[in-house]
């Protein structure tokens, strides 16, 4: 899943929009979740109604798409990545970050998206010209991040655009759970929209949050990282949430 979008009642609040939904004009603050099951149940039901396209991906806002790669690109440069073997994109929606951020760097990409038809137009999309490298997309997790437990040691783990869609116990779980796929070295690394105030904010259309930037900090402290380099992404459209890119260790490695 991914998603960058616009959230109009969101005005009333805080005068900025989702890159993860475009059209949305449900959002508040949020005081309590609707109950686990149906959390993800409507944001199951959500995606499969929207393209497998670029634009789809991004809520309507496909022309982002470069600026974001190339930020993208600039901070994995920063941090130094140890390796180039292997990789996973959590979240992956039709693998437009898989293809032309990780492919070019790393010799075979993991995908996790629980969606079917995103993850079977992402074994298409990325096998198409324009990906910059001669990396492979290998393994297809078809499942969602609340159960997703990697078996593989990974050189970077990359999500983006996609933990909203994940209860706070449930983030800090799937925190917990990637430290066991890192190589020695490696970094975990996630770019997400942030709520402009120190309130969380609901999206009801699409069945996500939007969270404070420090309460990511402590979700991925509680579950055992520290946080290496943090970025806020440039050039963005003016009304859009803040978006953050933000790499980390666990606390027990170099």
């Amino acid at each position: 899943m991914e998603v960058a979008g616009i959230n109009n009642q969101q005005e009333k609040t805080e005068n900025s929009v989702s890159v993860e939904n475009a059209a949305s004009t449900s959002a508040g603050i949020t005081k309590s979740l609707a109950p686990e099951p149906e959390f993800y149940g409507k944001a199951q039901k959500y995606w499969s109604e929207v393209p497998a396209t670029v634009n789809g991906m991004l809520g309507g806002l496909g022309y982002i798409s470069a600026i974001d790669i190339q930020g993208s690109n600039t901070f994995l440069r920063e941090i130094r990545v140890p390796g180039n073997k292997l990789a996973l994109d959590c979240g992956a929606g039709i693998g437009r970050v898989t293809k032309n951020l990780l492919l070019p760097r790393f010799s075979r990409v993991d995908i996790v998206e629980q969606d079917p038809a995103f993850a079977e137009k992402a074994r298409e999309y990325c096998s198409s010209e324009g990906t910059g490298g001669s990396g492979e997309l290998d393994e297809i997790f078809n499942v969602g991040l609340q159960k997703f437990a990697p078996t593989k040691q990974y050189d970077l783990i990359w999500s983006q655009w996609v933990l909203g869609h994940l209860t706070d116990h449930d983030l800090v779980s799937f925190f917990r759970r990637l430290r066991q796929g890192l190589a020695p070295g490696a970094y975990f690394c996630m770019k997400e929209n942030v709520s402009s105030s120190r309130k969380t904010v609901e999206d009801k259309q699409d069945s996500s949050v939007t969270r404070p930037l420090d309460q990511y900090e402590r979700f991925l402290k509680e579950a055992g990282f520290r946080i290496v380099r943090k970025v806020k992404q440039q050039s963005f459209p003016k009304g859009l949430f803040p978006v953050y890119m933000i790499a980390c260790k666990p606390v027990s490695r170099d």
